[in-house]
């Protein structure tokens, strides 16, 4: 397993971080936990969560699960030490049952948020606190443009926000702090501010980026060459589409698109070719198209390290197996060509 630095930090990560989100509706409590042993015995030291997981279903009921199925491990296994532990804070409006539905990005918010976090995961501490989308308003999860500002009034300034992860730095509850779904004006603003105020500055930024979506490569890859805030990718498979189990309208029984239909993220007019071209090039060379996608994300120089998830440990295998593929410069070629005939899908 290849390690690489957390932004400017001395925190090394594995290049593949083990994700969790399906833990606590798909996977039970002994299935998370055996994710876990095997991929630290695969060299993964990197474990990344959110309050609000797992997010199929996404329910007061289910919600903060995830947490709490880390945080058995972790008193059971008292290997906290052996571990670089993420989780995210929401921002506002997606889901209301989280304080109350006001969770704006502000002081109130994300003290109760990384407190209830904490208690959840049996730990003292965070070594990298993420916050999980914008405050203000901005296309994410598949949304496309800004053409007006409409910002809720009570939006909450990026110098405030970053006020309080720096008091939460100097309280030791944290280690670091990493943006998500975020734009490229957002990390500049992040970076501004942590600059003028002498403040902890941004180490990651935790966007979806895959085979079907390289959006990232557009304006944010220069912050994170430039400026050591590296990509952490999530959804290298986009939502498996990748692998190809659903190519021909196919929908597995217990798969993510069987049991979270509500997610239309990729569900695109050009989705279904990229996918068949991609497929068809991992075949074609023998690899397998889950691997060749995973393994094609980790490679990338803005990329800090890969999130991956499953559902199952036969595709866990095969996630954490990638981690010995080398792409041929074949097979690269034959990647580029799909992408320029079917350039970034599904945003």
């Amino acid at each position: 397993m290849e390690y690489r630095k957390l932004g400017r930090t001395d925190i090394s990560v594995s290049a593949i971080c083990l994700g969790t989100m399906t833990w606590g509706s798909q996977n039970t409590e002994a299935e998370a936990h055996e994710q876990i042993d095997y991929a630290l015995d695969q060299g993964v030291n990197f474990l990344d969560t959110a309050e609000m997981y797992p997010v199929t279903p996404n329910t007061a009921e289910t919600r903060g699960r995830t947490e709490q199925y880390i945080g058995t491990w972790i008193a059971s296994r008292g290997q906290r030490d052996k571990i670089v532990l993420a989780s995210k804070v929401s921002g506002p409006s997606r889901y209301e049952a989280l304080r109350g539905g006001n969770n704006h990005l502000d002081r109130r918010n994300i003290e109760l948020a990384l407190d209830e976090s904490l208690k959840k995961l049996r730990t003292d501490y965070l070594d990298l606190y993420q916050l999980h989308w914008p405050d203000r308003t901005v296309p994410m999860f598949g949304g496309r443009g800004l053409r007006r500002l409409n910002d809720a009034a009570d939006t909450t300034p990026i110098e405030e926000t970053v006020a309080v992860l720096d008091d939460l730095v100097k309280a030791g509850k944290i280690r670091s702090f990493g943006l998500s779904n975020e734009t490229p004006w957002g990390v500049s603003e992040f970076l501004r501010v942590s600059r003028e105020k002498a403040q902890p500055r941004p180490v990651s930024i935790q966007n979806a980026y895959n085979l079907l979506n390289r959006q990232f490569e557009i304006g944010l890859s220069e912050f994170a060459l430039r400026e050591h805030v590296g990509l952490l990718a999530y959804s290298p498979l986009a939502s498996g589409y990748l692998s190809g189990k659903y190519l021909g309208g196919v929908i597995p029984k217990g798969s993510r698109m069987d049991v979270a239909s509500q997610f239309t993220r990729y569900e695109t007019p050009n989705r279904d070719g990229a996918v068949a071209r991609y497929v068809g090039i991992a075949h074609a060379f023998g690899l397998d198209p889950s691997a060749m996608a995973i393994a094609w994300v980790t490679a990338q120089p803005f990329v800090t390290s890969n999130i991956i998830g499953a559902t199952s440990m036969d595709q866990l295998k095969i996630a954490l197996g990638s981690k010995d593929l080398q792409l041929s410069k074949d097979v690269l070629d034959a990647i580029e060509a799909a992408y320029r005939a079917f350039p970034d899908p599904c945003p």
